[in-house]
C-alpha cells in the first residue's frame, strides 16, 4: 500500500535540512526546513537532518544545540539524524578513491600563486576567471611534473560539452552549459594523509550525502541555485547516466520590510529568540508558511492544514518580504486558541525569566482567559498579569490625568464598600455601581482612576473582572495610595 499523497509504484519521498554550525538556526533556514519537513509529510516520506561541520575552525557545539533546540520548538520533528559530515570523512575519502581510480576526478597541483596569475591573466585578457585545466588528465596530453612536497588538490572531471539541466521545482526548466562550469575542487590541500586527500568539500560532501541517503527532493535557499549544475554532475559520475536524481527546488530569500536582504535590524535573529520574545511555535511555523508559499487567500491554518496542502506548488518565485506587524498578527491568533492551561504554563515560564514566582494554577489560567484577547505574545500576556504579583507605580501624569480630586471621595467610598463585599465580579460591579450613584459620576471617571491606582494603567478588560481575580486586600492596599 503506498504512502499518503504518494502515488503507486512512486519512491519513497525523502527530503532533508542541512545547516552549517557556524551560526545559529535563522529565519531563512527555518522556512527552508518547515517546507522540507511539510513535503515529507504531505507524502508520507522522511525528513533528514545532517549538520554540515566541515568547517571546523568555525563550527561550535553551541550552535548545534540551537539548531536543535530551534527545530524541537518548531515541532519540525526528523525522522532519522542528526548525522554530521565530520564522521562521514572516512566515506568521503571512500568515494574520492573510486573517482580517482575511475578518472573522474584527478589530483591538482597548482599552487595558490600560481592559480593567482592564472586568473589575473585570464582578466587582462578579458575572460571568466576558471581554472584552465592544466593537471586535468587528457588523452595525449603531457602533464606537468609532479612538484616535490606539494599536497595536491582533487578536482572533479567536469563534462567539457553540453549542459546541465533540471526543472526546479520553484524556477521551472534551468540548463547551465557545461562550459560555463570549470573543474570544481573536492578535496582540500590541507592534510597529509597516507592516500594525499585533504578535507573534502561542502559541494562534493553534500552530493554524497544526498546520494547515501536516499534523498528524493531537494528544497534549500536559491543562493544554492549556482551549486545544483555541479552537484548534478558529480552525482551522474557515481550514479551513472539513467540513476534518478532528486527534484531540486530553489526558494527565493527573504527580504527586511525595507527591501533590503534580512538582516539583525529586521529581525534576522536566531529562531530561539522568537520563543523567548512570547511567539508560539504554531504561529511562527503558521507565518514562516505564507513567506514564499500560498493556498488561496488563507491566512491562518494549522500544522495538519499545511500538511495536507503543501504538495511543492505555489511556492513563489519572487523574493519574500519580512513583516513584524503581520507576525504578530497571526501570532495572536493562534495565541487566542491556545488553551489557558497551556497559556499559563507559558506565562508562568516569562514571569519566571522576570524573577516573578507565580504558579501556573486556576487563578492563572483565569489570568490569561481575560488578558490574551488583547495580546500577541506571552511576553505581553505577562505584561498584563505581572501586575497581579508585583506593585505597580503609576505614572505621574497618569496620576494627575485620573487621580483628580472630584474623584478622590468615591475612591475613598469604593474602598470602603470592597472592604466587607463577597469577592466576586457581580458584587464588586454592584459596588462600583453605588460608588457612580452616590458621587454622581460617571463609569469612566471612576474606572479610569481605579485602573491607575490598582494597575498601574489607565486601559484594562472590564474593571470588575479585572479586581475579582486581585486579592482583596492588595486592592485596596493600592486604593489606599489616595489622599484627600
Amino acid at each position: 500500500m503506498s504512502a499518503p499523497g504518494r502515488p503507486a509504484g512512486a519512491r519513497r519521498v525523502r527530503t532533508r535540512i542541512a545547516p552549517s554550525p557556524t551560526g545559529f538556526l535563522h529565519l531563512g533556514t527555518a522556512r527552508t526546513a518547515l517546507f522540507s519537513w511539510a513535503y515529507a509529510r504531505h507524502h508520507g516520506g522522511d525528513f533528514i537532518l545532517r549538520i554540515e561541520d566541515t568547517d571546523v575552525a568555525r563550527s561550535t557545539q553551541e550552535a548545534v544545540d540551537q539548531i536543535v533546540a530551534a527545530m524541537r520548538w518548531l515541532q519540525l520533528e526528523h525522522d532519522e539524524g542528526p548525522f554530521f559530515q565530520m564522521q562521514r570523512i572516512g566515506r568521503y575519502r571512500e568515494v574520492i578513491a573510486q573517482m580517482l581510480a575511475a578518472g573522474t576526478a584527478y589530483r591538482c597541483y597548482c599552487s595558490p600563486d600560481e592559480l593567482n596569475a592564472m586568473r589575473e591573466a585570464q582578466r587582462a585578457r578579458g575572460e571568466k576567471p576558471r581554472y584552465d585545466g592544466r593537471w586535468r588528465p587528457e588523452a595525449g596530453k603531457t602533464l606537468p611534473p609532479v612538484p616535490p612536497g606539494v599536497h595536491p588538490v582533487v578536482r572533479f572531471r567536469n563534462p567539457q560539452g553540453g549542459t546541465v539541466s533540471w526543472n526546479d521545482l520553484v524556477k521551472g526548466p534551468i540548463s547551465i552549459s557545461n562550459g560555463e562550469l570549470d573543474d570544481l575542487v573536492i578535496a582540500r590541500a590541507d592534510a597529509d594523509t597516507p592516500d594525499g586527500v585533504g578535507t573534502p568539500t561542502y559541494n562534493f560532501c553534500v552530493v554524497v550525502d544526498d546520494w547515501d541517503m536516499g534523498i528524493t527532493h531537494v528544497i534549500r535557499g536559491d543562493d544554492h541555485v549556482n551549486n545544483t549544475p555541479r552537484q548534478i554532475n558529480i552525482l551522474r559520475a557515481l550514479i551513472g547516466p539513467d540513476g534518478e536524481l532528486p527534484v531540486y527546488g530553489h526558494v527565493p530569500m527573504i527580504l527586511g520590510p525595507d527591501g533590503d536582504k534580512l538582516s539583525k535590524r529586521h529581525g534576522a535573529v536566531s529562531v530561539t529568540q522568537y520563543e523567548d520574545e512570547g511567539y508560539l511555535p504554531e504561529g511562527m511555523l503558521n507565518y514562516l508558511a505564507r513567506l514564499g508559499w500560498s493556498h488561496g487567500d488563507d491566512e491562518i491554518f494549522s500544522r495538519e492544514q499545511f500538511i495536507a496542502w503543501f504538495d511543492g506548488q505555489h511556492l513563489a518565485k519572487s523574493p519574500a518580504q519580512w513583516d513584524p506587524a503581520k507576525l504578530n498578527w497571526v501570532n495572536a491568533h493562534h495565541l487566542k486558541q491556545r488553551s489557558d492551561a497551556s497559556l499559563a504554563q507559558l506565562v508562568a515560564a516569562q514571569l519566571a525569566r522576570r524573577g516573578i514566582e507565580a504558579a501556573a494554577d486556576a487563578r492563572l489560567e483565569r489570568l490569561c482567559a481575560l488578558f490574551k484577547d488583547r495580546c500577541a505574545t506571552t511576553v505581553e500576556l505577562a505584561d498584563w498579569i505581572g501586575m497581579y504579583f508585583v506593585d505597580v507605580a503609576p505614572r505621574a501624569e497618569d496620576l494627575a490625568t485620573h487621580v483628580t480630586d472630584a474623584v478622590k471621595p468615591a475612591l475613598v467610598a469604593l474602598r470602603g464598600r470592597l472592604s466587607d463585599v463577597a469577592w466576586d465580579k457581580a458584587s464588586i460591579a454592584a459596588a462600583i455601581k453605588s460608588t457612580l450613584a452616590e458621587h454622581g459620576l460617571k463609569m469612566p471617571q471612576l474606572a479610569h482612576a481605579v485602573r491607575v491606582l490598582v494597575c498601574g494603567r489607565s486601559q484594562t478588560p472590564s474593571l470588575d473582572a479585572v479586581l475579582e481575580l486581585f486579592d482583596r486586600d492588595q486592592v485596596l492596599h493600592r486604593l489606599r495610595s489616595v489622599s484627600i
